[in-house]
């Protein structure tokens, strides 16, 4: 069973223990009950070199995300996903050996509240939560409660985003940045936005801690080119189109590793 006492500050140690070894790291995202038997796709990514699992309750007004992730939020939704029920499906899984980091809307933290929805990630076994509708300055009640429970709350940097507020952002959260790609929503997209590389190399000037680079990642080629700038990647809506047209466990796993394999190629690469 997953463990619920899972030491505090578990996805930056792991996260970083992976940098260490030159590794580029790969969190792909799934959305919570989307087919019946979804947590078979948390396995499958761990078998094929996830450093960590995102995983999205479903919300019904997902205002950053894009026409994909929207379908498997309306899809889990139809099915009866909730917030309870996909915590309690994760609190079944055996232990992955990568760290759980749930994401969602505020909404859904608001409605039972920052120390019940906390403890409540907490006993599934979740690490790390990411919230995009959360303005780093409007964070202090989430961030104290989670941090309370051992939940680390991980922030979102944009291109937009000033460099003092940045360094602000970067300075409060926990395992790991989320750069996000571009001023846009999720998304599979035909090449890497230019401005991720100013955006990681800012966002460098003022943390030492993981850099990973979301938003239109979705193939191979791209995986690599991010890895030029940030420490690793973020998958989602490349992952759930599959997930939205069939795909099974084992399809996820042989494509996640196309993309593994991209990454230890960049890492192989002379400097």
């Amino acid at each position: 069973m997953t463990n619920p006492t899972l030491a505090a500050g578990t996805v930056e140690r792991h996260l970083r223990a992976r940098r260490a070894t030159g590794r580029g790291l790969l969190m792909p995202y799934v959305t919570g009950g989307i087919t019946p038997g979804w947590t078979d796709y948390l396995p499958a990514f761990a078998a094929a070199g996830a450093d960590a699992i995102e995983v999205g309750l479903p919300f019904s007004d997902p205002t950053l995300d894009g026409a994909t992730i929207q379908q498997a939020g309306e899809a889990a939704l139809a099915r009866g996903a909730s917030t309870r029920r996909i915590l309690s499906d994760l609190s079944g899984l055996p232990d992955l050996g990568v760290p759980l980091v749930v994401s969602t809307y505020y909404n859904l933290v608001l409605h039972d509240g920052p120390e019940a929805f906390c403890a409540a990630l907490r006993r599934a076994g979740v690490g790390g939560l990411i919230v995009p509708d959360l303005p780093v300055h409007e964070a202090d009640e989430l961030t104290d409660v989670a941090e309370a429970a051992g939940i680390e709350l991980v922030l979102l940097a944009s291109p937009a985003t000033p460099q003092p507020r940045l360094a602000e952002i970067s300075g409060r959260s926990r395992g790991f940045v989320y750069a996000v790609s571009l001023m846009g929503t999720t998304g599979e997209r035909a090449s890497l936005a230019a401005s991720s590389a100013e955006l990681t190399e800012r966002i460098r000037r003022v943390t030492d801690r993981p850099v990973l680079l979301g938003f239109g990642i979705s193939t191979p080629d791209q995986a690599r080119e991010a890895r030029r700038h940030a420490d690793g990647v973020v998958v989602g809506a490349a992952v759930m189109r599959r997930v939205l047209d069939g795909a099974g466990p084992d399809d996820l796993r042989a494509f996640l590793a196309t993309l593994r394999q991209a990454l230890d190629q960049e890492c192989d690469r002379p400097r």
